[in-house]
C-alpha cells in the first residue's frame, strides 16, 4: 500500500509575519501523526494553526488509513494516530505487547457519507437494507434494478475505502455485522479524494468516506439520505450528525496518543493547542465539535495522563452507545 504524506512546514512564515511577538521559535521537534483519512483533514489543519505559532515544530501527517495508522502506533513508531473509529482489541493487545500505553481522546463528529453521481436521478435516499443489497459478498447486486425494480438496469460501480480503512471498518460494522462481510469487486483507495474523482467521473457510481469529503464536494457529488431507525429519511449536515439523526452512520472521530511522547514539551503543547480550537476546526473542515464537557474531560485525560481504552471490558466485549456514555473514567480499561 503506498502511503501519502502530507508534510506541513510552516518556517517560511517567519520571514512574512509582521507580528513577530506571536513567533515562538524556542519549541523545535517533530511530531509524526499517521493514520485515518478522514481524521486527517483536522489533524492537518491543527498542525498549520500550530505551525503559525511554533515554526519550528514540524508535524507530518500521514493518511494510510485507521488501520495503517494503528500499525506503526503499536510498534511505537508514530507520536499520535488519527482513527475513525475506536482501536481494536488486537490492536490494543499489540500496544501492550510492545509496551506502547496511549491516551485515548475524541475529537470530532463525522457522519459516514453515502454518496452518487450528480446525473443519478433514481435514488433519492436508501435504507441499510438496499446497502447491504448492493455491498454485501455473495448476494451483491450488479444493475441498481436489482435493487430497486423502479431504478435502470444500469450496471452498479463502487468506489470503496480499503480494508485498512476505519470507515470501511464502521461501514462494514453497520452494514454487514459481525458475520457478513464486504463485495471484493470494489474500486478502493485509502484516499478518499480519489474516491471523490471515481464517483465524481462515473454516472452509475456509488460509494462512501467521511462528511468532510462531501461537503467539499457538492457541486460533484450527490449525498443519499439514509433512512434512520426511526423511519426517517436523513441526509448528512452538521445538525443531522451532530443530533444523532443521521443514523445509523453519525460516529465520533479519535486521536490515539502515545504516552510517551506525551511527555515531550513539544507534543504536550500541540494536543492541548489541538483540544482548545477542535470544535472550530471540526466545523472548519466539514465535521461536527463535540460537546464542551467532552473536551473538559479530554483535556482532563491528557493532562493527568489517563491511559488505555473506555470502548473494552475487561471481559473482552465491545462497548455500544453515545460518546458522552463511554467517554468516562470509571469506563478506562488499560
Amino acid at each position: 500500500m503506498k502511503k501519502v504524506t502530507l508534510v506541513v512546514s510552516i518556517s517560511v512564515l517567519l520571514a512574512t509575519t509582521a507580528v513577530a511577538q506571536d513567533i515562538k521559535t524556542e519549541l523545535t521537534g517533530t511530531i509524526e501523526i499517521d493514520g485515518s483519512s478522514t481524521v486527517a483533514p483536522i489533524s492537518t489543519e491543527a498542525a498549520v494553526m500550530f505551525g503559525e505559532e511554533y515554526p519550528n515544530v514540524k508535524i507530518p501527517v500521514g493518511v494510510s488509513g485507521t488501520g495503517g495508522g494503528f500499525k506503526r502506533f503499536t510498534k511505537g513508531d508514530t507520536d499520535i494516530s488519527n482513527a475513525s473509529r475506536p482501536i481494536k482489541d488486537k490492536e490494543f493487545a499489540a500496544c501492550k505487547k510492545n509496551g506502547v500505553e496511549f491516551i485515548e481522546i475524541p475529537i470530532a463528529y463525522d457522519g459516514l457519507t453515502i454518496a452518487v453521481n450528480k446525473n443519478n436521478t433514481w435514488v433519492k435516499k436508501m435504507t441499510v437494507e438496499q446497502l447491504g443489497k448492493i455491498f454485501l459478498a455473495g448476494s451483491a447486486a450488479k444493475t441498481w434494478d436489482q435493487v430497486d425494480p423502479s431504478w435502470p438496469k444500469k450496471e452498479i460501480k463502487i468506489f470503496a475505502p480499503g480494508t485498512d480503512s476505519g470507515t470501511f471498518d464502521y461501514f462494514k460494522e453497520v452494514v454487514a455485522g459481525k458475520k457478513g462481510s464486504i463485495r471484493a469487486d470494489m474500486s478502493v483507495s485509502e484516499d478518499d479524494n480519489n474516491l471523490v474523482q471515481g464517483i465524481a467521473n462515473t454516472e452509475t457510481a456509488i460509494g462512501f468516506f467521511g462528511a468532510a469529503y462531501y461537503f467539499e464536494n457538492t457541486d460533484k457529488l450527490t449525498a443519499v439520505p439514509i433512512v434512520n431507525p426511526n423511519g426517517k429519511a436523513v441526509p448528512p449536515s452538521s445538525e443531522t450528525i451532530g443530533n444523532g439523526t443521521y443514523a445509523p452512520f453519525s460516529r465520533p472521530l479519535f486521536i490515539y496518543i502515545n504516552s510517551k511522547a506525551a511527555s515531550r514539551p513539544e507534543v504536550k503543547r500541540f494536543v492541548k493547542h489541538y483540544l482548545d480550537n477542535a470544535a472550530d476546526i471540526a466545523e472548519t473542515v466539514g465535521y461536527v465539535g463535540l460537546p464542551e464537557n467532552i473536551y473538559a474531560d479530554a483535556h482532563v485525560h491528557f493532562k493527568k495522563r489517563m491511559t488505555g481504552t473506555h470502548y473494552w471490558t475487561k471481559d473482552g466485549a465491545k462497548r455500544h452507545g453515545a460518546l458522552a456514555e463511554i467517554y468516562k473514567t470509571s469506563n478506562l480499561l488499560k
